[in-house]
């Protein structure tokens, strides 16, 4: 069981704190995601726009509570998370902040490249992208088609489709996976300035999520210099797929708290328009609290353990394939003690339900999810012997 210490305690009130201040714009966000732009100065987004770079890159975050919090553990993520995710998932995902981009670029990036881009987010608020996904091989590595092209300066020219690429329209930077020659060693990552020649992202029409700015992006012989090819410094084997694999397990936490957070805001709205419940209803409320006290535990857990080892992320792939259903689940349910039509007249309950259908499909879906617990089942990671807990628990 991983609890919570005073410090991060002390940051779970204050980031609830300024979630008051949030949840107000959820229908606004909803209907125009670029309505962010005009609330950057809320505490929340403030922190979210540098969330994730670290003391050593000159990052002075506001104490809070006499504490500085930089956003680099994914325990920590996890807290901020799942509370502005409960305020509203919208504007947390519409927010700038360096965090997908930055986790691959604290993994891979050599001291040079992390200044730049460290250096370019503290500058000013600026979203950033991470491109992995492939119009028609989704996130198979084998079958990536953006390639990347040597010229005789050393560096590249980029070429190629992503999709479903959070934020990408409006990032300034991002890191774009291509293929640089044939085999599994051949993948690499790359800074983008997506101001450079041949970058076109454009929005995709979405139902939930809105705030996140899906796209879909085109490269056209983008030039790539090459001090932006990511992991020179390290071996082969982790410029690529093990880059990749290696985020996704740092960041699954994070999208499993938002998960919760979800169900939470939904719950929360319940308590807030129902006063009074019958008992068959206070039962499935409860029951309800329950599940999503035991997912935060779980999330939790899986945080710890891939901030102390990041290729343990078999609990992460648990984590996000738990707290996704749940979200799902809980957000019909709280729409269900409003009765029929309920998603018609309560819009906020219907916001909460597009957007916990979302969070399947973000980091891989629930069968990706899977496989990542069969191998680690396979490799010895899961404790078979341990008595079972319920899937509703």
């Amino acid at each position: 069981m991983t609890h919570l210490d005073d410090r991060l305690l002390i940051l779970r009130g204050q980031i609830r704190e300024w979630g008051a201040q949030v949840r107000p714009l959820a229908l606004e966000i909803d209907r125009d995601p670029e309505a962010v732009r005009h609330h950057f100065a809320l505490p929340a987004v403030r922190h979210l726009a540098t969330m994730g770079v670290p003391e050593e890159y000159g990052h002075e975050p506001e104490k809070i509570g006499g504490h500085r919090f930089y956003g680099v553990s994914a325990l920590e993520r996890a807290v901020v998370m799942e509370e502005l995710a409960c305020a509203d998932v919208g504007t947390l995902v519409a927010s700038p902040g360096p965090l997908l981009a930055g986790v691959a670029v604290g993994l891979c990036a050599d001291d040079r490249q992390k200044r730049w881009f460290y250096g370019r987010v503290l500058a000013e608020p600026l979203w950033t992208c991470f491109a992995l996904t492939e119009p028609e091989g989704g996130s198979d590595a084998a079958a990536m088609r953006t390639s990347l092209t040597s010229t005789p300066d050393g560096g590249a020219l980029l070429s190629g489709e992503k999709r479903y690429v959070g934020n990408a329209c409006r990032a300034q930077l991002g890191v774009v996976f291509a293929r640089a020659r044939p085999g599994p060693l051949g993948i690499t990552a790359v800074l983008v300035d997506t101001a450079e020649p041949g970058f076109d992202a454009r929005p995709l029409d979405m139902i939930g999520l809105r705030g996140a700015r899906i796209s879909s992006v085109v490269m056209d012989r983008m030039p790539i210099p090459e001090d932006r090819f990511l992991g020179r410094h390290l071996t082969a084997t982790r410029r690529g797929v093990w880059a990749f694999v290696q985020t996704f397990n740092v960041l699954r936490p994070g999208v499993a708290a938002i998960a919760v957070g979800i169900a939470r805001a939904a719950l929360e709205y319940v308590a807030e328009h129902r006063s009074t419940l019958s008992g068959a209803e206070r039962e499935r409320y409860e029951e309800l609290v329950r599940r999503v006290d035991a997912t935060r535990h779980l999330v939790h857990h899986a945080a710890a353990a891939v901030d102390a080892r990041g290729t343990d992320g078999h609990l992460a792939s648990a984590a996000k394939l738990r707290a996704a259903r749940l979200a799902e689940d809980v957000t019909l349910a709280a729409a269900a003690f409003f009765g029929p039509g309920a998603r018609l007249s309560h819009p906020f309950l219907d916001k909460l339900a597009r957007d916990a259908r979302a969070m399947e499909f973000l980091e891989g879906t629930g069968n990706m999810q899977r496989l990542n617990l069969f191998q680690g089942l396979l490799g010895g990671k899961v404790d078979r012997d341990r008595r079972r807990v319920p899937a509703d628990a």
